[in-house]
């Protein structure tokens, strides 16, 4: 990179993000950039990734697309963005037809710099039609390990940015945490990099002591951690049961804590999350749901309830204590029933193919949809309700549900907030004679009328928030004003919701059409036990360093031990 260029970007992140100089393989990974070069960046959790695509997009003209599967880090990083004065906009698979035409629109003829899109999107033909209309820089990969098959977290919707490449002409920044060598190669390979071009971090942290220990009673070493130990720290379990179970067990023992999972409302996942920021709760337990863009950095310990699926997942987990480089503990506590549950847990990951043809064709008929008919519908999808109508397992099912998005017949979103929508079902000249309960009411039915584009031929999405602030309502009085409109036929009302989706790619087919890739569902079975088995040995072997073992999965197999862990302790 031109010195000229190297000040730029420099004068670029003292203006907007308050540093006075980058990390290494960021100065790196941002010189491949600005060179036009498709680069792929592995940089540990908190290592500031998204410096390295934020920075070149705010030199070069026009767009970057920066494709991110996890829609509320998606939401946290435009609202950074908009209060840095930087404009950006996110497209994902809770919004409405017109909503994403807009912002597309937006997009093409305001000046926005960064748009954000669920994977989900690259696929549909309203995007296609308008990727032409613009001037996209950059093509942002986060969490590119999501594009490899053998990764621990593939999704297929990834595959679809290599097509993007084909009428897009710019480079791709590729970024993630947690990748194997043979993982890197494959994510180049996918993203049909013209060179392969590979910055990879420094994944020791040596302010870490990671300890695993055996314990028969895990709560209860839990609980004599967090009474004995200062400071914030968080406590994964692998169920949401657990989560709520332990946090309710510490509470009782007098430990400030909560719980944290999918499962809960956004409002309510915000609300935890801040408080536990601001250190109002001390500790959060928690499944992998929680940490995904949360850079605080005083957390001093992380504890494991158990063994996570994978080292992929153990690490970026146990990577979010001390990120202020201050000295911080990560402890797995484990008993030997959880090699067993691990293992067969990656067993049941794959029911057999029969099992798997026929979860395809429930979920079709569940919905109603007959052969030949279905493409690009989003289904709403209620895994218990769908269980309990087939009276079938819950994780059987939805394991296979999820095998069937690896062939890449649908794709399955998790847990996507569906805003309010709101039709006006009555005449137009019927408004005139209408006679509103309360003030409110009317206030409400103004507010619609004025704001909500096509409300009378369509469901509109209304924005919960601005209706609020300018009528003055709380936000459960709106609803119930909604409600009373929709029960008097004057509105259609669907209220918001938290609901995973399936989006399906194509019509229904018939049995002998279902190509669900037995070569492909052989090869990800190995895969999986492979990983579950190297988490297990990690556990167990106390003949090397902790971090030693970490880094050499990851391939950097010359670090030093780390004096730090049991291991070396002993």
């Amino acid at each position: 990179m031109a010195m000229k260029d190297l000040e730029q970007a420099r004068k670029i992140l003292r203006q907007y993000w308050g540093y006075d100089d980058f990390r290494l393989r960021q100065e790196a990974i941002i010189s491949e950039a600005l060179q036009g070069n498709d680069v792929l960046g592995i940089l540990p959790t908190g290592g500031g990734k998204s410096i390295c695509f934020h920075v070149p997009a705010m030199l070069r003209e026009g767009l970057a697309i920066v494709i991110t599967p996890l829609i509320a880090l998606m939401k946290d990083q435009v609202e950074g963005l908009m209060r840095r004065g930087i404009k950006a906009l996110a497209i994902h698979s809770g919004m409405g037809r017109r909503e994403v035409e807009t912002a597309l629109n937006n997009c093409a003829y305001g000046d926005f710099k960064f748009l954000y899109l669920s994977p989900e999107r690259l696929h549909t033909d309203l995007f296609r039609q308008w990727v032409g209309a613009l001037n996209i820089n950059y093509i942002v990969v986060d969490e590119a390990h999501c594009i490899s098959q053998w990764g621990y977290d593939f999704r297929p919707c990834y595959l679809q940015i290599a097509a993007l490449r084909k009428y897009v002409g710019a480079p791709v920044i590729a970024l993630t945490a947690t990748a194997t060598p043979e993982i890197c190669e494959d994510i180049m390979e996918r993203l049909e990099f013209k060179e392969k071009k590979l910055i990879r971090g420094d994944f020791q942290r040596p302010n870490l002591a990671y300890r695993c220990c055996p314990t028969p009673n895990k709560r209860g070493k839990i609980l004599d951690y967090c009474q004995s130990h200062p400071g914030s720290g968080i406590v994964y379990a692998r169920s949401r049961r657990s989560c709520e179970e332990i946090a309710a067990f510490l509470r009782a023992e007098g430990v400030s804590s909560d719980f944290y999972h999918a499962g809960l409302s956004s409002e309510e996942r915000s609300r935890k999350q801040e408080a536990w920021i601001r250190g109002n709760i001390r500790i959060m337990v928690c499944t992998n749901a929680f940490g995904m863009g949360i850079d605080k950095p005083d957390v001093r310990f992380v504890l494991h309830c158990g063994p996570a699926e994978c080292i992929e997942s153990y690490f970026q987990e146990a990577g979010r204590a001390g990120r202020d480089g201050k000295d911080s503990e990560c402890i797995l506590f484990w008993e030997a029933s959880d090699f067993k549950r691990l293992m067969n847990t990656a067993c049941e990951s794959f029911p057999d193919l029969d099992f798997v043809e026929g979860i395809y064709h429930k979920v079709h008929s569940f919905y109603g949809i007959p052969y030949e008919q279905g493409m690009g519908r989003q289904l709403r999808f209620n895994l218990q309700e769908f269980s309990k109508a087939f009276q079938l397992k819950q994780a059987q099912a939805w394991n296979a549900i999820k095998y069937i998005e690896r062939c890449g017949l649908w794709s399955v979103s998790e847990q996507v907030e569906i805003p309010t929508r709101v039709q006006i079902v009555c005449q137009r000249n019927e408004l005139y004679e209408l006679s509103y309960d309360n003030e409110s009411m009317k206030l409400v039915m103004e507010w619609i009328m004025r704001h909500c584009e096509g409300v009378f031929s369509q469901s509109c999405v209304v924005d919960e928030k601005r209706l609020c602030a300018a009528t003055g309502i709380s936000v459960p009085q709106l609803h119930q004003i909604l409600y009373q409109l929709s029960i008097r036929h004057i509105i259609r009302y669907i209220p918001s919701a938290i609901s995973d989706i399936i989006y399906l790619y194509n019509n229904r087919l018939y049995p002998k059409d279902v190509n669900l890739r037995p070569e492909l569902y052989r090869r990800l079975k190995e895969s999986t036990l492979k990983r579950a088995e190297a988490m297990n040995a990690f556990v167990q072997d106390n003949s090397q360093c902790r971090s030693r073992q970490l880094l050499k999965y990851f391939g950097q197999d010359k670090a030093p031990d780390c004096g730090r862990c049991d291991v070396c302790k002993a």
